[in-house]
């Protein structure tokens, strides 16, 4: 994964914008309020972590990734909230603790597919770093008809068999979530936002 992206920081922002869909309307649906401690997993270069900064100038602002190459990228778009901004690099999963403290929301922004193994351990480990009462909030691919495209994603480390929702569903209670078609139905993404409860 770091090797990945070690040739792909520099250029990733020009070019996800084409298929990375739903980034922007799920920000915009977090839940509202005017101090919350926020992590994002596989923040990459930053583009929701300088947005959320930007919204909301009393939030307080983790960011987690395993490549020093994407987490430069994320330095520099954050430099204007470097007060709010905190960037780990870290890999994320059970048994890996990242986190000092619980959080009140944990992003997940098209990285939990990359988690190919790990994305059972990251979700458990979010659950675990979240306070009672706290939300993740999940945009990621979910599958595609053509096995063709399926074949091509799992090449650059993407897996997409629907599996994320079901696991998401299981361990946290449902707020929001919907399922899009993208790229004339090539394949579908989800949005997704969960609360823990604890019973």
């Amino acid at each position: 994964m770091r090797q990945y992206y070690r040739w792909h920081a520099a250029f990733y922002d020009v070019t996800r914008w084409s298929f990375l869909f739903g980034r922007t309307a799920l920000l915009d649906n977090l839940p509202a309020a005017d101090r919350l401690v926020v992590a994002e997993v596989g923040c990459g270069t930053g583009f929701n972590l300088q947005r959320l900064a930007s919204k909301h100038p009393e939030w307080q602002l983790v960011g987690i990734d395993v490549s020093a190459d994407m987490l430069a990228q994320a330095s520099r778009a954050t430099a204007p909230f470097s007060r709010r901004v905190q960037l780990l690099e870290k890999a994320y999963g059970a048994g890996n603790p990242c986190l000092s403290e619980p959080v009140d929301l944990i992003l997940f922004s098209y990285s939990l597919t990359m988690f190919n193994p790990g994305w059972e351990a990251a979700i458990a480990q979010a659950w675990h770093d979240l306070k009672p009462g706290g939300h993740v909030a999940v945009v990621d691919f979910h599958d595609t008809p053509s096995d063709l495209f399926r074949r091509w994603m799992h090449y650059n480390h993407v897996r997409m068999d629907g599996h994320l929702q079901p696991a998401l569903e299981a361990r946290f209670k449902p707020a929001y979530q919907r399922t899009q078609q993208a790229w004339g139905g090539l394949w579908c993404f989800f949005t997704f936002l969960g609360q823990k409860t604890v019973d």
